[in-house]
């Protein structure tokens, strides 16, 4: 299994250089230029000039890249041209909120999800099974955005339900422990602070889950349908073992192998996907701050987290893949 593990994280340092490549080269090619950002539309080009050279944006471009290689290996990401301060600096207090919205994200698509897909499976062509694959398709088509704004209209504009942005009510105030605002309600005994984030965290979460309860529904259904087709299946009920242990007993685990790896790449998409929602309801976390950044032409900034964003994703795929080989043996001698 170690060296598995090894071979697999060894796979990832071309893949992480690649996207470093491609997104210092795409940044690069946008319209725009750092140094009139940094100074402003007013600046002489005597300025400019001194800023491109101070930040080596005078050199050929495979020579900047290999400059910001280097710093980013050590874990410096260059300084934001909007407030001055280090990328992971700006980065790190916002993280956390960013975790908090996929952690809920994703509890919603599992709970969701899985349930939607073992009641179509077991009862196929029923009403059970049009309604589910009914909600899937219309998790799948509904843009992110559209369906955001349509929950804050019903849940907190008509029915004042469900507050419509921030992490937690300006009534309330938390003592930080793991800046994710539910769990330092619970770990401070502070329950009412952490009901109340809570509520905030219920929309953000149903409308970046959407997608991924869908696919997660779709998968579980396919690969249910797959496996109570199997013989251990059919001897299973020919010995008169009930349905209910058929399907969770003996069907669920094997169909969850590709489950597992679907789960993996959705949580990458959660993290990495949740600048549209976390702008829509004004969740102060990483997605929100790149939003602003792009508008800003903040190109550190913007590098940083796509950067920040592709570990992520990559070590997440990480731990699903080297979880599938713990799942099943074959995988890891292969």
């Amino acid at each position: 299994m170690l060296r598995y593990i090894g071979r697999r994280v060894l796979a990832l340092i071309p893949i992480l250089i690649g996207v470093s490549a491609a997104a210092f080269l795409l940044i690069h090619l946008l319209p725009g230029d750092p140094a009139t950002v940094y100074l402003g539309e007013h600046a002489s080009p005597e300025s400019i000039a001194r800023v491109q050279h101070e930040f080596g944006l005078d050199q050929p471009l495979p020579v900047q890249y290999g400059v910001y290689l280097w710093h980013a290996i050590r874990g410096d990401f260059g300084d934001s041209l909007e407030t001055h301060r280090q990328v992971i600096v700006e980065f790190w207090p916002r993280f956390p909120a960013t975790i908090e919205l996929s952690l809920g994200a994703i509890t919603v698509a599992l709970f969701v999800g899985i349930p939607i897909g073992l009641l179509s499976a077991a009862k196929p062509n029923s009403i059970f099974d049009r309604a589910g694959m009914a909600i899937a398709l219309a998790g799948v088509s509904l843009p992110v955005f559209w369906l955001g704004l349509m929950l804050v209209y019903i849940f907190s504009v008509y029915f004042h339900s469900l507050p419509t942005s921030g992490q937690i009510g300006i009534d309330y105030s938390l003592q930080t422990v793991t800046r994710i605002d539910v769990l330092d309600g619970l770990l401070t005994g502070n329950l009412p602070a952490a009901w109340d984030a809570l509520r905030h965290l219920i929309l953000p979460s149903i409308t970046l889950s959407s997608y991924s309860t869908a696919i997660i529904a779709r998968m579980t259904r396919a690969s249910m349908q797959d496996a109570l087709h199997q013989d251990y299946i059919r001897t299973a009920r020919a010995k008169g073992v009930a349905a209910r242990v058929v399907i969770i007993g003996h069907g669920l685990r094997n169909a969850l192998l590709p489950v597992i790896t679907v789960i993996g790449l959705q949580v990458g998409s959660l993290l990495t996907g949740a600048i549209l929602t976390e702008t829509i309801f004004s969740w102060p976390g990483v997605g929100r701050f790149m939003y602003d950044s792009i508008l800003f032409r903040d190109y550190p900034v913007i590098l940083g987290g796509i950067l920040l964003f592709s570990l992520v994703f990559v070590l997440v795929n990480l731990c699903v893949d080297v979880l599938y080989a713990f799942l099943d043996p074959r995988i890891r001698y292969a």
